[in-house]
């Protein structure tokens, strides 16, 4: 008889630890999940501000008109803020986007077809994000800021 019951025992001890491993395993295929549905969340929105960047730079062109709009973006992604950026080079126009409050190089592009001077940062969580395209001589000067 006294054999029988270390059996059970070391049977029981297994279960837990293999338990725990399923547990385990699920909670971090969970975080990736929710971490890359963040991440895309997060691209979205540079291609939300990319596409209005656009539009404006249209109105600015055409009618050279001053024009600003109030992004409806949201202050957290998750329980994360966020930064957008605008800027340009030789070549080209991007809004770049990425998590935390400094802001930073980031892969996360989404590129702007038009020549124009861009500039101006917008942390969430720092009110309203304002953007603004106006013209500036021959130029276009298309700037992004976080209003109260």
């Amino acid at each position: 008889m006294p054999s029988i019951i270390p059996s059970y025992i070391y049977t029981l001890f297994a279960s837990i630890i293999v338990g725990t491993i399923v547990i385990s395993a699920c909670g971090l295929s969970t975080a990736n999940v929710k971490a890359e549905a963040e991440k895309q969340h997060l691209s979205n929105i540079a291609e939300y501000v990319a596409a209005e960047s656009l539009e404006l730079i249209s109105h600015a062109t055409a009618e050279n008109l001053t024009s600003t709009l109030h992004l409806n973006v949201p202050q957290l992604i998750g329980n994360q803020r966020y930064w957008i950026k605008v800027a340009n080079d030789s070549d080209r126009t991007w809004v770049e986007v990425g998590f935390g409050t400094t802001v930073a190089s980031s892969d996360q592009r989404a590129y702007i077809p038009s020549e124009v001077t861009a500039s101006g940062t917008y942390i969430s969580g720092s009110g309203i994000a304002v953007l603004q395209c106006f013209p500036e001589g021959s130029d276009v000067q298309l700037t992004i800021s976080g209003g109260n």
